[in-house]
């Protein structure tokens, strides 16, 4: 699959994801779109609570939505969020990111105008623990 392919259509679900995010107490809205092994994107949003920090992150968010859909792996990324610098997944959410993808995985950021910054997950979570350290 030409994963590059993808990238203007995964950072325009992440920029409509963005849209819909629930962030009344930080007004930090972020969308991430996930591009699973089927070629299908699955996107989130953040979701504040006010008991924070129980609200939850855009990428967590797709990576649910990709699970609930069946997908199995996460081929790239795409956050979307307006911020002097590109805005790149909270280590937490690199940490959920590693579970389904490879130290490879495309990490785009973006805004409103469009693609910012690309990144892996390896450097972005380099020498990272994930489901192969584990017996199987």
């Amino acid at each position: 699959m030409d994963i590059a392919a993808h990238q203007t259509a995964l950072i325009a679900a992440a920029r409509a994801a963005r849209e819909q995010a629930h962030a009344p107490y930080s007004r930090f809205a972020v969308g991430a779109a996930v591009l699973d092994e089927q070629g299908r994107i699955h996107a989130g949003c953040n979701v504040e609570n006010a008991a924070y920090p129980q609200g939850w992150c855009a990428e967590a968010s797709a990576l649910s939505a990709m699970v609930m859909a069946g997908g199995k792996q996460a081929l790239a990324v795409a956050v979307c969020a307006v911020a002097p610098q590109p805005v790149t997944p909270c280590g937490g959410c690199r940490q959920k990111l590693r579970e389904f993808a490879a130290d490879g995985c495309p990490v785009w950021a973006a805004d409103l105008n469009g693609w910012r910054a690309t990144y892996t997950l390896g450097g972005l979570l380099p020498h990272s623990f994930g489901p192969d350290h584990l017996p199987t």
